[in-house]
């Protein structure tokens, strides 16, 4: 995506509701053709931002800008850009091909071309033409979530925005939605603008995400980057799970840890840097038989495991501390609960975060 013309850009955007700042100071840019993901938890932000992107709320201050034009006056219906709502907001009393030939309708379209288009459109979204003159109602979630984005492709927009649409429907179909989303972004090459508060989602369909958290953009990346690199404790505790340890640097060049007052060997340690976490993913850290075989070991006892499908979780305590460790199936640890354990991982794995 890097090089393409933005399509979008965000300056110094800014959203005030009383002296709340829900959205503050963005600046952003999107583009052509990407799938963008924007995540965070319950007020962050997240929405007001939508809603000023797709024309529904007016910024405070600062601009948006469409290819490079002011796009912060004109209404929602004057933009080459269409929502996709979580409500789905289809018509209840109208067939499938009524649905998704309504924005043709309006542009006032002949029926033929419509239809043909709506046959075109269900296709790509692996709707049976079948369905053309089934009342959408009679469809199941999934289906009606199918009928929703052909609709909003039927305006032929730039730009889709999405409203958390998958939050209502079920895990299994979820992760089958997931991957059509992904497929048909990759069909259309539209641009997608997508917010969610699951990671997990944003994870799997995006090419750039941005963590939102108090109105502010704090980190924005690929999906590798934001696992992989996280620059703070938030994000990194928002993107699955994670061991954290307190630590401060001592004079010996060591992090000094609240662990029993063990000392670690550090990452790269960035310039100024005098208190804050070590973050170390589960699946980097490892089962000793001893010291010596990591540059950081710890010992514990086995409290519990979890089978999460391909994968299993261990739970170690070390100390009043509670670690997380991960191995695939196959790799299944062969100790038993309540026994003592060593635990460690080695310094280039770990990432050192300042707050």
């Amino acid at each position: 995506m890097h090089g393409a013309q933005p399509i979008l850009s965000l300056k110094a955007v800014r959203k005030m509701f009383g002296p709340h700042a829900a959205v503050d100071s963005i600046d952003l840019d999107i583009a052509e053709g990407e799938f963008f993901t924007i995540v965070g938890p319950s007020g962050s932000g997240k929405t007001t931002m939508l809603r000023m992107l797709a024309g529904m709320d007016t910024p405070t201050s600062g601009d948006i800008l469409l290819k490079g034009e002011r796009i912060n006056d004109v209404p929602a219906n004057k933009r080459p850009t269409c929502m996709v709502f979580q409500s789905l907001a289809l018509f209840p009393h109208r067939t499938v091909g009524q649905n998704i030939e309504f924005p043709l309708k309006i542009r006032g379209e002949a029926p033929e071309r419509r239809k043909s288009r709506a046959l075109q459109l269900m296709d790509l979204l692996r709707l049976p033409q079948s369905y053309y003159a089934r009342n959408v109602m009679k469809c199941s979630g999934g289906e009606r979530q199918r009928v929703a984005l052909a609709r909003a492709l039927a305006y032929d927009p730039q730009i889709l925005f999405f409203d958390e649409p998958l939050s209502a429907i079920d895990y299994k179909l979820r992760k089958t939605l997931e991957k059509e989303l992904k497929d048909i972004h990759r069909e259309t090459k539209k641009t997608f603008v997508y917010i969610t508060h699951s990671l997990e989602e944003a994870m799997v369909m995006s090419d750039r995400i941005g963590v939102m958290r108090a109105g502010r953009l704090v980190q924005v990346g690929t999906p590798q980057q934001i696992y992989s690199t996280p620059n703070s404790r938030f994000v990194s505790e928002f993107v699955g799970d994670v061991n954290v340890i307190p630590v401060s640097l001592g004079s010996d060049g060591l992090l000094h840890s609240s662990l029993r007052g063990e000392k670690l060997k550090a990452p790269g340690v960035p310039a100024g840097f005098t208190t804050g976490h070590l973050v170390i993913r589960p699946e980097y850290m490892k089962f000793l038989s001893g010291p010596g075989e990591a540059d950081n070991v710890l010992g514990g006892r086995l409290y519990n495991e979890y089978a999460l499908g391909s994968r299993i979780q261990y739970q170690v305590r070390v100390g009043e501390s509670v670690f997380i460790v991960e191995k695939l199936r196959q790799q299944a640890f062969a100790g038993r609960l309540d026994d003592d354990v060593f635990i460690g991982w080695d310094s280039r794995d770990a990432i050192l975060v300042t707050d």
